[in-house]
């Protein structure tokens, strides 16, 4: 009877004690748990504020490819690493207004020349290949040819006829653009990688 009392008891104190672990392990993993979800909040905190930065379009101007109240997210630094390329969407600051942003896509770089006849785009007398466009160019408006200085860019929206953009106001300098369109997160059913095309005429 007494070794099964000591037996009972002992049972009893490995039972406690196994409880105690179970209960500090759990403890030790939801600090673990709650660290790492902390981390990752902290992380996203800094992509956005320092690598990408929401913003809203306003307007019609790149419709099709953005819409009027989209939410897209833009990279700050993608021009750290990479020329400004032909066909990137952008966002700048509208240089006859700094506290206004405009989101437009470039189609012209430092030193082209860029002239649009009845409403299609040439770049050095070759004509931009634009197949992002959903209206048809032809019988639009065509501008004088201008030769971009350095670090200056043509911008221009998708949709030509409701676009205010370098056919108004010239060419935008380079310190004025602080981001690169890249994603679209709202609404969900458009979410999606923001593409880029403009290539030139063959």
């Amino acid at each position: 009877m007494t070794d099964e009392l000591h037996s009972s008891s002992r049972l009893g104190l490995l039972a406690c004690r196994w409880d105690g672990v179970r209960r500090a392990a759990a403890s030790l993993l939801s600090i673990t748990w709650l660290r790492e979800l902390l981390t990752a909040v902290l992380l996203a905190v800094v992509i956005i504020a320092f690598l990408y930065q929401p913003v809203k379009v306003e307007g019609t101007s790149m419709a099709p490819g953005l819409e009027d109240q989209e939410r897209v997210f833009i990279n700050k630094f993608a021009y750290h690493f990479r020329p400004i390329e032909r066909g990137d969407i952008i966002v700048f600051r509208y240089p006859r207004d700094l506290s206004k942003s405009f989101i437009k896509r470039i189609v012209g770089l430092p030193g082209e020349t860029i002239e649009i006849r009845s409403g299609r785009v040439y770049v050095n007398g070759v004509e931009l290949q634009e197949a992002y466009l959903q209206e048809e160019p032809g019988g639009r408006q065509s501008s004088a040819p201008v030769t971009l200085p350095a670090d200056h860019f043509y911008v221009l929206g998708d949709h030509r006829s409701s676009s205010n953009d370098s056919r108004s106001w010239g060419p935008v300098h380079r310190r004025y653009m602080y981001g690169k369109a890249v994603f679209i997160y709202w609404p969900l059913e458009r979410m999606g990688r923001v593409t880029r095309s403009g290539e030139m005429a063959r």
